[in-house]
């Protein structure tokens, strides 16, 4: 029998535009080891047990399979079309003039809807690497950020939202240097922004300045991403659920410390998109959000969980000249070019 979590107990943020949004959804990444009917399969289990925000994207290869569950759940009065925050991503291939108009048109058309709440740039290079492909690829077209290219494909984003294709904006694997530089450029502004967070990554200073500019953080690899692709794994890489101050926290409340890692995120102000194929832990997720909130001494415990670990380090859309992953990142606070 399917878990079901009273929606009234899920915690909410607001946009910059007003609008109220959970502040957890399920993220739909297989993570190449789950295929597109187990991902929809989860989908559909999510939605009966009280998700009600969807994170999907083009090159995920399945929102035509999620679509069929959308419409399902529309159609058996599961849930109503305005009771989700469904969102999608332009893919790096599809960044030229008028292919974010054929991007947003074909996730519409897979997905089953008249519109998308929130659609972001999901990479901002259009640095394409076939999906699968393994982390010593590299595609010899690929090129470091430009203003200029970004803000033109930004242009055709701001047409889509003109045309009611969807409500909200977004920007995706961004840096401070790049959203210092494109912000200003911006006649309608980003709402919504997905970084790589986890409290061995916790980009305080990119969260801090998104919260500045208004900008609703939504943070992937919420856990550590145990289930993440071989390419993303690295000697050195840290597991989140084994730090010493997840595990205290764990304990403290009787836990399992990957829902440390969740409260942690949604505490912070954060919108977790944690995946799993597995009832118990994605009903898990959710719940633990609605009750037993971790202690003011405890979110200060896990400041100190912070190692700069950043796991998905993007290595496949490095250009020709580029030293290291090091370089999509601007880490010195500069764009490197």
């Amino acid at each position: 029998m399917t878990s079901v979590i009273d929606n009234a107990g899920i915690p909410r943020i607001r946009l910059a535009s007003g609008r109220d949004i959970p502040s957890i959804g399920m993220g739909t990444f297989g993570s190449d080891k789950y295929g597109p009917e187990e991902v929809s399969s989860a989908v559909a289990g999510a939605i009966r047990c009280g998700y009600r925000f969807f994170d999907c994207a083009s090159v995920y290869g399945n929102e035509d399979l999620i679509g069929k569950v959308f419409d399902a759940a529309f159609q058996s009065g599961d849930v109503k079309r305005d009771e989700l925050f469904i969102t999608s991503k332009v893919w790096n291939n599809m960044h030229s003039p008028g292919q974010v108009h054929a991007s947003i048109a074909k996730t519409l058309a897979d997905l089953r809807l008249s519109y998308i709440d929130a659609y972001f740039v999901h990479w901002p290079f259009p640095n394409y690497h076939a999906p699968g492909c393994d982390g010593d690829s590299r595609n010899p077209d690929s090129v470091p950020f430009d203003v200029d290219r970004f803000m033109s494909t930004w242009k055709q984003m701001e047409e889509i939202y003109e045309k009611g294709q969807t409500k909200h904006l977004g920007m995706s694997n961004m840096t401070i240097p790049k959203l210092k530089e494109v912000l200003p450029l911006c006649r309608i502004k980003p709402e919504l922004i997905e970084m790589e967070q986890h409290p061995s990554f916790q980009q305080r200073e990119l969260f801090d300045y998104c919260r500045v500019q208004n900008i609703v953080v939504i943070g992937y690899c919420p856990i550590g991403s145990p289930n993440r692709p071989e390419r993303d794994k690295a000697p050195g890489d840290v597991a989140d659920t084994e730090l010493p101050e997840v595990v205290s926290a764990a304990e403290a409340h009787g836990i399992h410390p990957a829902l440390v890692c969740i409260k942690w995120a949604v505490q912070r102000g954060s919108i977790p998109i944690p995946f799993s194929v597995h009832e118990k832990n994605y009903a898990g997720n959710l719940r633990a959000v609605t009750e037993d909130p971790l202690t003011q001494d405890e979110m200060k415990l896990l400041e100190k969980a912070e190692r700069n670990c950043r796991l998905v380090k993007g290595q496949v859309f490095l250009w020709p000249g580029a030293k290291g992953w090091e370089d999509l990142w601007d880490l010195d606070g500069t764009i490197t070019k």
